[in-house]
């Protein structure tokens, strides 16, 4: 039987109204720029020690983006000014939370007739429900890439994404530079390199059918310890929109093949052969009349791993979002797409075109007992002896998650 996980916790968030700015219409160039300021705060840490059981944040996220239509051809520029302040000198606050003034977005748009596109540059993207490839939203920073993004539109509702990117990784990430909110250029070359196909068929058994496909190569570089993740994703969402008096559905799955490292330690230099999956199952069903509300069933689930000599069967989230599916994150936000088996029920409600709500009840625990949990960084693992004791490595490296066959004492220590 699997040992269910039980979280204590309490998340609050308030934000600023968004206020935008643009030029008259019919004019080539426009520019937009929102605010939002949020207060979190939570108690009873469920993330392991040194992460303090008490921690409130201050977070403030300011966005200006500017664009000017030249024709054939679109020129856009986007800064995030993402900073946060009150932290705890331990808290969990990290990249997600801080990247003061970057550039996500200096790119060219080249129109190729229709709706189709090439975009050339630094680039955002959300990509079907955005499980695999998205913009952020709620977190105070977004994830960002460098590279092509062709966007073909065959009219109909078909449409085929493709894209080669080399994905920013967010600078600084020193707990210095993020407890000073520090102004760091954000990284990217071609240690990291991610690249994919999206599809989008309509009128497919019913509903719409979106298959993907997507690589993500990476080596270990000057300034990036990596896992050395050479994998392969390959996956379909199939859905019917909800409309009031109907029943609609959502169902995605994906499986992740190639190789990777355990961990991404120096000292890790062994391969392992990948293989993972997620699935996400959903029904629900709209009411007629005002509100329109919602009501659905779900459940979420994705592999962990067990540690098999060889083997790596975490599922990998590659470069999503979560908080429309799990609620909010940042110095909370325990569940993501990986070692998490998690039911939900759900009430949706859209008071007007401008204003939406829900409202929901969800349980989880971990599909592989002998791995961390979600996003928690609690290994799920019995107390006394993990497996054969036949390691040689140090006390450190069992104390970095690197060393499978150690203890673990009552407390939580662990030792080879």
């Amino acid at each position: 039987m699997r040992k269910t996980a039980a979280l204590v916790g309490i998340a609050l968030a308030a934000g600023v109204p968004t206020a935008r700015a643009a030029g008259e219409a019919g004019d080539p160039f426009t520019v937009s720029a929102s605010s939002r300021l949020r207060l979190e705060s939570i108690d009873g840490q469920f993330r392991p020690a040194p992460v303090p059981q008490t921690d409130t944040m201050v977070s403030l996220r300011t966005e200006i983006a500017a664009s000017y239509d030249a024709g054939p051809v679109r020129f856009s520029a986007e800064v995030w000014d993402a900073r946060a302040w009150g932290q705890d000198a331990r808290s969990s606050a990290n990249t997600s939370e801080v990247n003061a003034f970057e550039f996500v977005q200096v790119n060219a748009q080249v129109a190729l007739g229709g709706k189709s596109t090439l975009t050339l540059g630094r680039y955002t993207l959300d990509l079907g429900n955005r499980r695999m490839v998205a913009r952020q939203r709620f977190r105070n920073t977004t994830n960002a890439f460098t590279g092509a993004h062709l966007a073909l539109d065959g009219g109909a509702g078909r449409k085929l994404d493709l894209m080669f990117a080399l994905p920013h990784q967010r600078l600084p990430d020193d707990v210095d530079g993020i407890r000073s909110d520090r102004v760091k250029w954000d990284r990217e070359n071609f240690d990291v390199m991610f690249f994919g196909a999206h599809g989008t068929l309509p009128d497919v058994l019913g509903g719409t059918l979106q298959p993907y496909a997507f690589g993500l190569i990476e080596r270990d570089g000057a300034n990036l310890a990596t896992a050395n993740r050479r994998i392969g994703t390959l996956g379909a969402r199939h859905f019917v929109k909800a409309k009031a008096g109907l029943w609609d559905h959502e169902f995605e799955g994906a499986v992740q093949f190639g190789k990777a490292r355990r961990t991404s330690a120096v000292a890790d230099r062994t391969d392992l052969s990948v293989f993972a999956w997620f699935a996400h199952a959903e029904l629900g069903h709209t009411l007629a009349g005002g509100w329109t509300p919602r009501v659905a069933a779900m459940i979420d689930a994705a592999s962990g791993d067990g540690g098999k000599p060889g083997k790596f069967t975490r599922f990998d989230t590659l470069y999503s979002a979560r908080r429309f599916e799990f609620g909010p994150n940042g110095l909370y936000g325990p569940f993501r797409r990986s070692n998490m088996v998690s039911p939900s029920l759900r009430l949706e409600v859209t008071p007007s075109k401008r204003t939406d709500a829900f409202v929901a009840w969800r349980t989880a625990w971990a599909e592989n007992k002998r791995d961390q949990f979600a996003a928690t960084g609690v290994w799920v693992m019995p107390v006394g002896r993990l497996a054969p004791s036949a390691d040689t490595r140090s006390k450190g490296a069992c104390a970095t998650g690197s060393c499978r066959d150690c203890y673990r004492s009552k407390e939580g220590r662990h030792f080879c």
